[in-house]
C-alpha cells in the first residue's frame, strides 16, 4: 500500500493514418527529437530522448538531435556524438543512459512551403544544417511539455507529435487540469489550491487546508517527475512543505492522501483513443518520489497490474475520458489513486509527455497490450502528420 497522490478505448488494433512527406512519399523522412531544456526535468528528458531515437533510427527515420540548454539555447548535437549512444542500453538505470546536451548553436525556422522546418546556424541564417518533416518534443515540465514550445511548433507550421497547446497546459497545470477532470465527471481527489501571495497574507497555513484530511501531498501546480513534493503527515510541518513547493512554483496545491495503490494507464491516439494495460507502481517509503523514480536500485513497477476485470477496465475507460476532457492528442499517462476497501478509484493526474525510457510506465503499459516502444513512435509520428495535414491552413502571400 501507499499514501500518494461511445469510444473503444481498448488496446487493438493500431490505427491507420496516413502520412505525408517529400517527393510524393506519404512516409515523413527526417525527425527532429527535441529535448533537454531549463526545467528541473532535464536529465529525465536526456534519457527519455535517447529511447525515442533509438526507436525511430530504428524504424528507418533520419533523426536530428536538437538539445535545449537549461538557459534556453538550442543545440545541434553532432551525427557522430548521437551515434554513439545508439547501440544498446550500457546503464542500468534509465537515468544514466541519455543524451548530453552539446554541439553548436542553431535555430529553428520556418521552411518554405510551410510544413517543414529549418534547422540554420544561429550565426547565418543562410546556413541550413537540416529540414524537419516532424518534431518530437521529448520534453518533460515547464518550457517544454506547457504549451510553450508546442506554440513555437505551431508557429512554424511543423507537424509534432504529441498533445497540441491547450492540452498541455492544462495537462501541465494541476488547477486547470482538475477543473477540467470535474467538469466531465472524472473523480478526483479532495483538494485545494492557492497562489503564493494568498499564502504569505495569511498567518495560519491550516486556514488554507480546511476540509482536508492528513496525510496531505503537498505540490507545485506546474511541474513533474514528483519534484518539490511533501507528504505532510499528522505533526508534520505543513508550512515547510509549502515553502518547499514554492521554490518551483507560485501556484500551489493540496491533496487529500489516499491509502492505496498507485496504478498508471497509457493513453495513445487522435480522434479515437485508446488505453493500455494498466501498470502498478509499488513503493517503499510512503510514494513515489523523485529519488525512487529514478535513482532507485529496484524497478517498482508491475505490467500488467493484478486487477479484477471490471476494475482494469473502468480505468481503461477513466483514462480515455480523462485525456478527452483536456483535448489530448497523441499520447498521455493517467496516473490513479485505487482505494481498494473503498472500490474508488480517483484520477490524480495526467502526463501529456510522460517519461519514455525504456524502463518507463508508458511503453511498458503498451508492451504489456501488445505494443512495441517502436511501433509508438511511429504511431506518434503519424499522429503528428494527420493533425497537422486536419488543419485548415490560410492563403499563403507570396515572400
Amino acid at each position: 500500500m501507499s499514501e500518494h497522490q461511445g469510444v473503444d478505448h481498448r488496446a487493438g488494433e493500431p490505427e491507420k493514418v496516413a502520412t505525408a512527406g517529400r517527393d510524393g512519399d506519404r512516409r515523413p523522412r527526417v525527425i527532429g527529437v527535441l529535448f533537454g531544456g531549463p526545467s528541473a526535468e532535464h536529465e529525465v528528458s536526456c534519457a527519455s530522448a535517447l529511447g525515442v531515437a533509438r526507436a525511430l533510427v530504428g524504424g528507418g527515420y533520419r533523426v536530428v538531435a536538437l538539445g535545449i540548454t537549461r538557459d534556453g539555447g538550442l543545440r545541434l548535437v553532432p551525427e557522430s556524438t548521437l551515434a554513439s549512444h545508439l547501440d544498446g542500453t550500457g546503464a542500468e538505470r534509465a537515468i544514466d543512459d541519455r543524451l548530453t546536451v552539446t554541439g553548436a548553436a542553431v535555430e529553428l525556422r520556418a521552411g518554405k512551403p510551410r510544413g517543414t522546418a529549418l534547422v540554420t546556424a544561429a550565426d547565418s541564417p543562410e546556413v541550413v544544417h537540416a529540414e524537419l518533416d516532424v518534431v518530437f518534443p521529448v520534453l518533460h515540465g515547464p518550457y517544454g511539455e506547457d504549451g510553450v514550445v508546442q506554440g513555437l511548433l505551431e508557429s512554424l507550421g511543423v507537424p509534432y507529435a504529441g498533445c497540441g497547446i491547450l492540452a498541455s497546459a492544462v495537462g501541465m497545470d494541476k488547477v486547470a487540469m482538475k477543473r477540467a477532470l470535474r467538469a466531465e465527471e472524472v473523480p478526483i481527489t479532495p483538494h485545494v489550491w492557492f497562489d503564493e501571495q494568498t499564502y504569505r497574507a495569511t498567518e495560519d497555513v491550516e486556514k488554507l487546508v480546511v476540509g482536508l484530511r492528513r496525510p496531505l501531498f503537498v505540490k507545485p501546480a506546474r511541474m513533474g517527475s514528483s519534484i518539490g513534493i511533501s507528504r505532510v503527515g499528522e505533526g508534520d510541518d505543513l508550512a515547510a512543505a509549502v515553502e518547499e513547493a514554492l521554490r518551483h512554483d507560485n501556484l500551489i496545491v493540496v491533496e487529500q492522501g489516499v491509502t492505496g495503490r498507485e496504478l498508471e494507464c497509457g493513453v495513445l491516439g487522435g480522434a479515437r483513443p485508446e488505453a493500455s494495460a494498466v501498470g502498478e507502481v509499488r513503493v517503499t517509503g510512503g510514494w513515489f518520489d523523485y529519488q525512487q523514480k529514478y535513482f532507485g536500485d529496484s524497478d517498482p513497477m508491475v505490467v500488467p497490474a493484478v486487477l479484477p476485470a471490471e476494475v482494469a477496465e473502468r480505468i481503461r475507460d477513466l483514462s480515455v475520458r480523462a485525456f478527452t476532457a483536456i483535448g489530448g492528442w497523441g499520447l498521455a499517462r493517467v496516473d490513479f489513486l485505487y482505494d481498494e476497501s473503498a472500490g474508488e478509484l480517483y484520477v490524480n493526474e495526467l502526463n501529456t509527455m510522460p517519461g519514455f525510457t525504456a524502463h518507463s510506465m508508458y511503453p511498458k503499459a503498451w508492451a504489456a497490450a501488445g505494443v512495441g516502444y517502436r511501433e509508438i513512435v511511429d504511431r506518434l509520428v503519424a499522429l503528428a502528420v494527420e493533425r497537422h495535414a486536419s488543419r485548415p491552413v490560410g492563403e499563403e502571400k507570396p515572400a
